[in-house]
């Protein structure tokens, strides 16, 4: 039995177009990272202000929770007074006006969810589908107009179309309708918040799904055609399969903020005659911590509504990934 054994090639003579050259070492452990960090620290220099900005802004104040489980004192220590455990909790989990803030967060995120999440994807699909570039632009500067607004000034366009005296309020005259008190009345508080946000978002929301729609294949569409796909089932099985996962990323963001409604244009567009419908957790904390100075109460309330927001968004990464293979981690 003979046993053939593989020669170097002379000096010289290059290997056969079909021989393969054994792979590279792979670096790893310490100075692996070592050498990407000199070869790229220009690019990881940009994400020094950024960590930074949410080490100081967002991480270092989570301290502070530790008053919703001491009592806070002004002018005493930071970190409160003496351990009374879990005090604040029980206190504003018996509070009836809690629970009706509560449901009044549920609906306000339910609703902004619902209609403010699909209504950016129907628009980028409109807007993918017009041909004139003029009209195109012109649409989408618009459109994305509102978003540049501040909310002050969102809050206060609403109010003056609204008020009795207002454009809206004219209208329904000329029609011969009672003139409607959409400010000072309850019912009217959740649409009024919807509909502004919506005007206010929609365009801006299109962006990464135009984007998203430009990095789908041409050809996926020419095999559609050739299949005998209209312009609607190519939508369907084309265009909305190639933007689902910009979709579900950020379905999971927006599930994530689901208990985080809007503070400041709740706090602008409300009154005390609309706390019924329009009083949700944040405007709650505020009242009840900078208002009332009752910081260890309305920390504990702050708290409960992050740990919510947390659960939702783990369960929202998890049902993802579980049912369609995407999510943020």
């Amino acid at each position: 039995m003979s046993t053939s054994t593989k020669s170097a090639s002379p000096p010289g003579v290059q290997d056969p177009p079909g021989s393969a050259s054994p792979p590279a070492p792979v670096v790893r452990g310490g100075r692996g990272w070592r050498r990407t960090l000199r070869r790229d620290w220009q690019l990881y220099s940009l994400a020094v202000l950024p960590l930074l900005f949410f080490l100081v802004f967002r991480y270092l104040p989570m301290i502070g929770n530790v008053i919703a489980f001491r009592r806070f004192e002004p002018g005493g220590s930071i970190f409160g007074e003496h351990w009374v455990g879990l005090r604040y909790v029980e206190m504003f989990l018996s509070d009836p006006t809690f629970w009706q803030v509560f449901r009044n967060t549920l609906w306000l995120g339910g609703l902004t969810l619902v209609f403010c999440f699909p209504i950016p994807i129907v628009l980028a699909l409109l807007l993918n589908e017009v041909r004139r570039r003029s009209l195109k632009r012109f649409v989408q500067s618009v459109s994305y107009l509102p978003h540049f607004l501040s909310i002050v000034i969102v809050a206060g366009i609403t109010m003056q179309m609204l008020a009795t005296d207002g454009p809206v309020n004219q209208a329904l005259g000329w029609f011969g309708h009672d003139e409607i008190r959409f400010i000072q009345e309850p019912e009217w508080f959740r649409t009024i918040y919807v509909g502004s946000e919506i005007w206010q978002t929609a365009g801006w929301g299109t962006i990464l799904y135009l984007a998203a729609l430009t990095t789908i294949d041409e050809d996926l569409y020419e095999a559609a055609r050739i299949d005998g796909a209209n312009r609607w089932k190519q939508i369907w099985h084309v265009t909305l399969p190639g933007i689902r996962p910009t979709m579900i990323t950020l379905l999971i963001l927006n599930i994530g903020t689901f208990m985080a409604v809007g503070f400041e244009k709740v706090l602008l567009l409300y009154n005390p005659l609309t706390y019924q419908t329009s009083d949700v957790i944040s405007t709650y904390v505020y009242r009840t911590g900078v208002e009332s100075n009752s910081f260890s109460y309305a920390a504990a309330i702050g708290l409960f509504e992050a740990i919510i927001g947390l659960v939702l968004i783990i369960s929202a990464n998890t049902l993802s990934r579980r049912t369609v293979g995407t999510s943020l981690w």
